[in-house]
């Protein structure tokens, strides 16, 4: 019989405020097998696991079980802290007395004796668990990076400085993202192309960098260190080698309806363009449904005057699969769609704008040329009115609870660049309460209200409406408990932002985590930041959550250090918790292969020995370099076949047997 070893950690008072740690401890004694028990205030710490290996040493432990909080914290510290005492690692097992039991409970009594139930588990599973020695994997020295704003720009340069092969992978016809739509950036006003176009540059330069874009990813398998994307490249039925970007396509082409997506559709393009004039690849695309030759083979006139014959009608998409040690995603934002907030009359005006739509229109590369102008008949405004808030802390269910952290600032920019260059036109500004959490965040919003004279009124807007050539905001002020009536030219909606549509895909694309808005799950909130649950997936970004331009860009360079980190591995250890077959129950279904994620699954023909009988089977194989350990296949497995190594059935049902026993 093993010898079990039982540690039952205080955690400071996390755990011992609502768990009796002592009387923990003295009821696992009574368990079979515990040859020793004891408690400490902070079992992670040194003098903490200096119990623990030295509780190895002189009691000969075969087993060892911790009382503490979650295994995503600290599993793998006590493994090794095992493996120094000369124990295998994976005769260690945790049982969660913190986040399943103390921090979800008030009453000791209560508290204590779940405590105990998790730890007779625990202890239960223990008995069961067999040495396991885990192998070794090698590691692609390539990366890929989903998505080609900022975040993705940032990450990829300096992946690459380390002297590692990227690729971004940007389904837009240009790298650059929303950033690249952006006129100027706070809290300092520096022109966002400014410091935007240079990285763009650099990342087409680097020698290290391969730019797939008007690109998407179809398809990712395998695992940490050995992924394989398969990658869509569309058919831009432009040879991108020989063209010069010299527009003169652009200029002569006969349909011009489409609508500009870089300028939010304010103005309308060509069939052919170029995005804008820092665009990287600076190569242009055709949009094959507005294309006339395409859709109806008339027109061609864009070929007639290419002079680089760069135009290929006939050109179809590329399929490229390669792969990579490490993926990046950084899949960026997009705001929210105002369909359910009609009462801001943003579908009935076109002086209603989004405060990205005001980007373009202060632009100088904008559709007007960087004029201020109302959308619905050119003229100059004389007052215009932010709303904050629109979407964000929404807790009707129409919008997101969250807020969106960027909103409160750019209003700030915008009122500012607005009054200073159109000192006759007032600013007003709609707003829940301001928040500015960041350096020199809160003197650029008192530098609206003090040095710009911006008028900011604290209350909520409950509907918009034209009236007499004006559009009339019907709302409250809240610090002088009145309901007022304010006539604008133009209103201005700060949006909330979301996960791009695409974060969703990519997600399940890499079996990563994602929550209730779509934002990519870090591993651990504090700790693991930019890592992703699954291995060898990191977040770079908005992807993860709301963020401004330097927290992205700090967000971007740890993710890189991160990808790193891992690359300059030159051997990754495995995960030996692999699921096995036992090719006597084997019915060869194929059940497990149909739902194993990794595909770590295949089939042998086997003669198989079974009670006398010998016959030819179609068994499961599992490959065990490929298996993750998910066990998903031991559920979808109907005969009972598949089992996992560190949690098998009968360890599983140990627990749930130990949990119930009374």
């Amino acid at each position: 019989m093993l010898k079990i070893g039982v540690f039952v950690c205080w955690c400071g008072s996390n755990i011992a405020a609502t768990v009796d740690v002592k009387q923990v401890v003295e009821a696992v004694k009574l368990q079979q097998g515990v040859v020793f028990a004891t408690d400490y205030q902070y079992m992670c710490s040194e003098a903490g696991q200096l119990i623990m290996r030295n509780a190895i040493e002189e009691y000969k432990l075969d087993g060892v079980v911790i009382c503490s909080c979650s295994p995503r914290m600290h599993e793998a510290t006590f493994r090794k802290n095992a493996e120094r005492a000369g124990l295998n690692p994976f005769m260690v097992e945790i049982a969660n007395i913190r986040e399943h039991c103390s921090w979800i409970h008030k009453d000791v009594e209560e508290g204590t004796i779940k405590a105990i139930a998790l730890a007779n588990a625990a202890i239960a599973k223990v008995k069961l668990n067999a040495p396991l020695i885990s192998g070794e994997s090698g590691v692609t020295k390539r990366a890929l990076v989903i998505g080609g704003g900022i975040a993705g720009i940032q990450t990829a340069l300096d992946i690459a400085e380390a002297g590692f092969q990227v690729d971004i992978v940007e389904k837009s016809p240009t790298i650059g993202g929303n950033m690249a739509k952006l006129d100027k950036t706070f809290p300092t006003l520096d022109c966002s192309a400014c410091i935007l176009t240079p990285k763009m540059v650099d990342a087409a330069a680097n020698p290290n960098i391969e730019l797939l874009t008007y690109s998407e990813v179809e398809k990712v398998s395998g695992f940490v260190g050995n992924f394989k994307a398969t990658i869509r490249k569309k058919a831009r039925y432009i040879n991108t080698d020989l063209c010069t970007g010299c527009g003169d396509c652009m200029s002569k082409c006969p349909s011009k309806k489409g609508k500009n997506e870089f300028n939010c559709g304010l103005n309308n393009r060509p069939a052919i363009y170029i995005p804008f004039a820092q665009a990287i690849p600076n190569v242009a695309v055709i949009d094959p449904v507005q294309c006339i030759k395409i859709t109806k083979d008339k027109c061609g006139l864009c070929q007639t005057v290419c002079s680089a014959k760069a135009i290929d009608y006939k050109q179809q998409d590329e399929i490229i699969e390669r792969e990579y040690g490490a993926i990046v995603a950084a899949t960026g934002y997009k705001p929210i769609k105002l369909d359910k907030f009609d009462e801001y009359g943003y579908s009935q005006s076109k002086d209603v704008i989004t405060s990205l739509e005001l980007e373009r229109l202060m632009n100088a590369a904008g559709p007007t040329g960087g004029k201020l102008v109302k959308p619905s008949d050119g003229s100059h405004p004389h007052t215009i009115t932010f709303i904050q808030c629109v979407g964000s802390r929404d807790i009707s269910g129409r919008g997101k609870c969250y807020c969106s952290k960027i909103c409160c600032m750019y209003t700030a920019k915008h009122a500012m660049l607005i009054r200073d260059k159109y000192p006759d036109v007032n600013v007003n500004v709609f707003y829940i309460d301001v928040r500015t959490p960041g350096k020199n965040y809160d003197e650029f919003y008192r530098r609206a209200v003090e040095e710009y004279n911006v008028n900011y009124i604290k209350g909520q807007v409950g509907k918009v409406y034209e009236s007499d050539g004006h559009l009339v905001l019907q709302a409250s002020d809240l610090l002088n408990n009145e309901q007022i009536l304010v006539n604008s030219d133009m209103v201005v909606l700060a949006t909330a932002i979301e996960a791009d549509e695409s974060a969703k895909k990519v997600a399940s694309m890499l079996t990563a985590s994602i929550d209730t808005n779509n934002f990519l799950t870090e591993a651990h909130a504090k700790l693991r930041p930019v890592e992703s649950p699954t291995a060898g997936i990191f977040l770079s970004g908005v992807c993860q959550g709301p963020k401004d331009i330097p927290e992205t860009v700090s967000q971007a360079s740890a993710c890189a250090a991160k990808v790193i980190g891992l690359l300059s591995k030159a051997k990754l250890v495995t995960n030996p918790c692999v699921a096995h077959s036992d090719e006597l129950l084997c019915n060869g279904c194929s059940n497990c292969a149909n739902v194993c994620p990794y595909g770590a699954i295949g089939y042998e023909t086997k003669l198989i020995n079974d009670h006398g009988i010998r016959e030819n089977r179609r068994v499961a194989v599992v490959n065990p370099a490929l298996c993750q350990g998910c066990g998903a296949c031991t559920v979808a497995c109907p005969s009972g076949a598949m089992d996992l190594f560190g949690f098998s059935n009968s360890q599983i049902m140990a627990e749930v047997e130990a949990i119930c026993k009374k």
